[in-house]
């Protein structure tokens, strides 16, 4: 059941027939970044992207399914030393959907007879 929810790599190396040395490696990762918070696995990402070198950003988003965008970002968190990412958040405050309010419509006229 858990294994379906992983994403599969889609590089050209898993993507050949006969495979290569890092698919486990690749699958590895995606079960990690499966247990992963959202700031996490975009951090783990843009680590190993920064590892990597050139084309990191762009072969991390085929192994892990991430957008390319989000490991840039990421790779910019790390470079500032992570000084805006809150240590006990998950989002920096005022990041996600703001608190939906309830609207309280008013009462319909019953009738009186």
């Amino acid at each position: 059941m858990w294994e379906s929810s992983v994403h599969q790599c889609r590089c050209p190396s898993c993507n050949q027939p006969g495979g290569h040395p890092d698919k486990e490696l690749h699958r590895n990762m995606n079960l990690l970044l499966r247990r992963l918070d959202e700031q996490q696995r975009r951090l783990y990402a843009a680590l190993e992207s920064k590892r990597i070198g050139h084309g990191g950003d762009r072969l991390l988003s085929l192994i892990t399914g991430l957008n390319v965008e989000t490991i840039r970002h990421g790779r910019r968190e790390l470079d500032a030393g992570l000084a805006d990412t809150p240590p006990d958040r998950i989002r920096r405050p005022g990041g996600g959907r703001p608190p939906a309010e309830k609207k309280i419509w008013p009462s319909k006229p019953t009738c009186s007879t």
